[in-house]
């Protein structure tokens, strides 16, 4: 099998992944199961996951490939914290609406990681950058006196992610519990003082 073709076998192991972690939960991901889903036999899907250990690298960079592809597809260079901010939370409305797997895979990821060093690892990087790059958003609003000025970013950035990830599990309708929460989040970080604007 050429490049090309294992890039798309991989992608499909990926996708079949995780629809099984989304229906089932992290336990009853079962490698036959994949298998079945794309169409192969045991031994293709070894060649190209020959452990749990690679599915699990897989799956989480697919989720990574997925996050960047969005942010991409809407550049933040020029834009102000205010703006940065609001288009990350209308990048992870949209996904909640179109893409709710996703979350849900992410989520069993992030709980499995705490009790399995190997989950960990895989997903550390991802949630890792997640993390930094709020910090440094959070950082720059404060700076330039669009975010309290007695913020601390990293906390802040902690309780947005936290605050973003709860927020499809506790509502019939998640989209408008998201809108909800996204309205306390800005109340919480924006400035009394700085006159909020929507961007463009």
């Amino acid at each position: 099998m050429n490049v090309s073709g294992t890039t798309t076998r991989r992608a499909e192991i990926a996708m079949a992944a995780r629809s099984l972690v989304a229906e089932r939960g992290f336990e009853g991901l079962r490698t036959r199961d994949i298998a079945e889903r794309v169409g192969i036999n045991i031994a293709t899907l070894h060649y190209h996951i020959p452990t749990k250990e690679s599915l699990i690298e897989l799956v989480a960079q697919s989720l990574r490939d997925d996050f960047i592809a969005q942010s991409e597809a809407r550049p933040r260079a020029g834009l102000s914290p205010l703006q940065k901010i609001r288009l990350e939370f209308d990048d992870f409305r949209d996904t909640l609406v179109k893409n709710p797997e996703l979350f849900v895979v992410l989520t069993e990821l992030r709980i499995r990681a705490r009790r399995d060093k190997k989950v960990a690892a895989a997903i550390g990087p991802m949630t890792a950058y997640w993390h930094r790059q709020w910090s440094e958003i959070l950082s720059a609003g404060r700076n330039d006196g669009s975010l309290r000025p007695d913020l601390d970013p990293a906390a802040a950035a902690t309780m947005v992610i936290g605050a973003l990830m709860a927020s499809e599990r506790f509502s019939d309708d998640p989209a408008a519990h998201f809108d909800r929460v996204v309205a306390e989040l800005e109340r919480a970080l924006t400035n009394p003082a700085a006159i909020y604007r929507s961007s463009p």
